[in-house]
């Protein structure tokens, strides 16, 4: 069942610009049902911990294992949120079929380098490229546009870090 599952240690990623957007990436890889529709493939970098492995550090790490940002100040964090993830039935192997769903929490950084800093596409730390774009947007608008299982926690992200947003 389901619920016997552990749930998934994880970070997630708000990185805001000088003009108060977030950095979100386009997921381009068929993930399991992760990606479930056509336009809702956009999400903010997230990733799980390492075993002992400090929250910032983790948040750090993967931020820049998915997009090569090192320039990254600290504003603030959430609480922890959980979120389930949709029914699955494929590889045993894939994290869908180990969780039940993740836990998170949240890091909200400013991006303090420029733009040609940000690459998506190389492969970092033996982890293969997840997004092949990106671009800045409104935070209010991101949970729009991420896949529906994951929307009430890119709203509770809104509005916990809505002081840090444009």
């Amino acid at each position: 069942m389901t619920s016997a599952k552990p749930y998934r240690l994880n970070v997630g990623i708000a990185l805001f610009n000088a003009e108060g957007r977030v950095l979100i990436g386009h997921r381009f890889k068929g993930d399991g049902p992760e990606i479930i529709l056509p336009g809702f493939d956009w999400q903010m970098p997230q990733g799980g911990v390492d075993e002992g492995e400090d929250l910032r550090d983790a948040a750090m790490r993967e931020l820049w294992e998915e997009t090569n940002v090192v320039n990254a100040e600290f504003l603030g964090e959430t609480d922890w949120i959980t979120y389930e993830f949709p029914p699955y039935d494929g590889p045993q192997t894939h994290r869908l079929a180990k969780f039940r769903g993740q836990r998170q929490k949240w890091f909200a950084l400013r991006f303090t380098g420029k733009d040609d800093e940000i690459d998506p596409l190389t492969p970092r730390n033996g982890q293969p490229a997840e997004f092949d774009a990106w671009r800045w947007e409104r935070l209010d608008r991101v949970a729009d546009i991420v896949v529906p299982f994951r929307r009430d926690v890119y709203r509770a992200v809104a509005r916990e870090f809505a002081p840090f947003a444009g």
